[in-house]
């Protein structure tokens, strides 16, 4: 420790610590004005804590003398905004579905607020552009398992498939396989006559066993043209729209499984003004039927993109 002394070169006082007999340490203290900053932060950080919630507790946390509380601020602002809707959520409510597209104003509020509901709960199985993916049904194509009108549609969301709702989709597929209803052999045969109907390449002399086969064990549920029932939600087989893959293997596991996948019924999770929305975006994304009023001598007009849409597998 050296004595305190004026630095010549910078006229600083030094702090008398001296390194390798002439290097000193000048005592720069830090600005007022920076240090009256910090003691200010000091005095506001405890303001807070007494003020805001702040500090964790073992059952809870200190909720502050002004009982501030941003889950309450949150509920708010989603009550303010639901007030704000409640016009438009009112007359879908009151509107029946099939109606909703004849009032302009009203189909756009319902298909972009479906979009948003779809987005948060039916995305991470169906794609954020519905585009499905193996297991989980293209809603954007023209092919539908239970139905794609909008009433059908709906009742699909509202009740799901498979999902243990009194009112839910729940026929199920034979498993042909592991009940021992037919053998390997056969559903080997039956799956290259399936794969046959989509103009895959397949062993002939097996596709043409499998017609049989599926003739006395499968057209009973999709019909003798195999173009399925959606009644009862038997795909149409015909087509080149496959939800689990159209390898043989994967054909040949759908028959000898049933696959049976489940579609959550959303009575109950959704509100009902949620489900109408959704069901009006999901139809209007492109695929599905036409409406009764755009059938003319028998021949459909024909859709624009955003007119209808579909969900099938096989």
């Amino acid at each position: 420790m050296g004595e305190k002394h004026i630095d010549e070169t910078t006229g600083a006082e030094t702090t008398g610590h001296v390194w390798d007999g002439d290097i000193m340490e000048l005592n720069k203290p830090l600005p007022r004005w920076w240090l009256y900053t910090f003691y200010a932060c000091i005095v506001w950080a405890f303001a807070y804590w007494i003020i805001y919630p702040a500090w964790p507790l073992m059952t809870g946390y200190t909720k502050g003398v002004l009982g501030y509380s941003q889950r309450a601020e949150v509920a708010k602002d989603v009550a303010a905004a639901n007030a704000a809707q409640e016009k438009y959520r009112a007359e879908i409510a009151a509107t029946p579905i099939a109606d909703i597209k004849k009032n302009p104003e009203l189909f756009e509020f319902a298909r972009d607020g479906g979009a948003a509901v779809f987005g948060d709960n039916c995305a991470p199985c169906h794609g954020r552009g519905a585009q499905g993916a193996i297991g989980y049904p293209n809603l954007n194509d023209d092919d539908w398992l239970w139905g794609g009108d909008l009433e059908q549609i709906q009742k699909t969301i509202t009740y799901g498939a498979r999902a243990g709702n009194p009112d839910t989709h729940d026929t199920m597929m034979p498993r042909f396989g592991l009940d021992k209803i037919l053998e390997p052999a056969q559903i080997n045969d039956v799956a290259n006559y399936v794969r046959s109907l989509s103009h895959l390449d397949v062993d002939a002399a097996a596709a043409a066993r499998g017609k049989q086969i599926f003739a006395d064990n499968c057209a009973a549920c999709h019909g003798d043209d195999a173009k399925g029932n959606t009644d009862i939600g038997a795909p149409n087989l015909t087509d080149a729209i496959w939800l689990y893959g159209n390898s043989q293997q994967a054909v040949m596991h759908s028959i000898e499984t049933g696959r049976g996948g489940v579609m959550p019924a959303w009575i109950g999770r959704l509100d009902p003004v949620s489900i109408k929305m959704v069901a009006v975006y999901v139809h209007s994304l492109g695929g599905g039927k036409p409406e009764p009023s755009k059938v003319e001598d028998g021949k459909p007009e024909e859709k624009e993109h955003h007119d209808e849409k579909s969900e099938a597998p096989k």
